[in-house]
């Protein structure tokens, strides 16, 4: 199938030929003609399988046929998103599918000023993409008005729910047009997903492109058992001996992902450390850097690297395993996508082995271990069989104070 298929606009298909995208995704397949009909849509996808241009790109047709103006401090599409990373990309993907239109697209999250997001808004947009903190600090400044939404869109709304967004989600939800087109995209269909999804979409189609839980077929990945100590030496020796050029690399804590960037640089690793205590400047320019290849090694915590997108990323690293076995999937989903293969790998202490095994079970598979001469422990360490050991479910925050600075 193309893109031609789908019934996309002339102008959306130069732009995407300008990408170089040869055919559609499962999910670009199956969302694009249902979105088009104007039906409110749940989607389950995981990372990688091409969402946000799932729903950009029928969004950005609808508008751009329509031709109407834009009205000061009002907008048409509202894209919600759980980090300001994340809202940064689907920016990113509306201009660059929309760059032979005329629509304009405002991004909007916390840790930048407000007053220039305030500015632009006074204008008018098409398409307003932001998060919940934010997003609220405008409206409460008069900066934005909902009753020209006719499209409303949360994406990753199973991050949203971790990271405590449910009660902004609701205030917002409250304050838009009861007629819209509502889409919700998630990595999966858990029950507390289905619970929200009743208040906010209407008869949807349900879209699901992947199985509830499973890493991608085109992710390679195992786990190195290893002393805690020789971890970081590890770490430079496979980063040197393989010649990853361009690694992302998962660390637990944001004290552990600076620890991690010093240490790779003391070796003469360019590496930089993104995480929520870092500005909103500072990740963006260590984002840049990485994408560039001006910085081999991306260190972040979760949170900071929720919506990192990285054409053709070969290589993952899990310093750190997460806490949440969930988090796994998520985090080798970084590499291998659209199409693409990759590579991930774990390091593994014996402190680790009830996390490998949550893991495990999540997935329903034993994952490799791999023998690195010099680092390896000489007795490799047992998991405990499958489905012996549950997979831990994330901690509710305890307050709003825990999301206050992914904003």
């Amino acid at each position: 199938m193309t893109f031609s298929q789908l019934g996309l606009h002339s102008d959306l298909l130069k732009a995407i030929a300008d990408q170089n995208y040869q055919s559609p995704t499962p999910i670009q397949q199956q969302a694009i003609p249902v979105l088009l009909t104007g039906k409110d849509v749940l989607a389950a996808a995981q990372t990688g399988t091409g969402k946000t241009a799932a729903f950009t790109l029928p969004l950005i047709q609808k508008l751009h046929t329509e031709k109407l103006p834009c009205k000061g401090g009002r907008c048409k599409v509202l894209i919600l998103t759980p980090t300001r990373e994340l809202a940064a990309q689907v920016a990113n993907n509306v201009e660059t599918y929309s760059k032979y239109t005329r629509l304009k697209s405002v991004v909007a999250f916390g840790g930048v000023g407000i007053n220039p997001q305030m500015i632009k808004l006074k204008r008018g947009c098409d398409f307003l993409i932001a998060t919940p903190g934010r997003l609220l600090d405008l409206y409460q400044q008069n900066a934005v008005r909902f009753d020209d939404i006719q499209t409303f869109v949360l994406d990753e709304a199973d991050r949203m729910l971790d990271m405590g967004f449910i009660h902004d989600i609701k205030r917002i939800i409250k304050l838009l047009p009861n007629k819209r087109q509502n889409l919700l995209f998630s990595a999966t269909f858990s029950d507390p997903i289905r619970k929200l999804a009743a208040n906010i979409v209407h008869e949807p189609v349900e879209i699901s492109v992947a199985a509830k839980n499973t890493t991608s077929s085109s992710v390679n990945h195992s786990v190195v058992h290893v002393l805690k100590g020789n971890k970081s030496k590890l770490l430079a020796e496979l980063i040197n001996i393989e010649k990853w050029q361009q690694v992302l690399v998962f660390s637990r804590t944001k004290h552990g992902a600076n620890r991690i960037a010093k240490q790779l640089n003391a070796r003469d690793i360019s590496a930089a450390a993104i995480h929520g205590n870092k500005s909103q400047g500072a990740r963006t320019k260590a984002l840049a850097e990485f994408k560039s290849g001006k910085v081999r090694v991306l260190v972040a915590t979760d949170i900071a690297a929720r919506g990192i997108d990285i054409k053709q990323l070969p290589q993952v690293v899990n310093f750190d395993l997460p806490n949440v076995a969930e988090d796994y999937v998520h985090r080798i989903g970084r590499t291998g996508r659209a199409g693409e293969t990759g590579q991930a790998i774990s390091f593994v202490t014996e402190e680790d082995i009830d996390l490998v095994a949550g893991i495990q079970n999540l997935i329903k598979q034993v994952i490799e271990v791999k023998h690195i001469k010099g680092f390896s422990l000489s007795s490799p360490l047992k998991t405990p069989d499958l489905k012996a050991v549950k997979a831990k479910r994330p901690k509710k925050p305890k307050n709003r104070r825990s999301t206050a600075n992914h904003r």
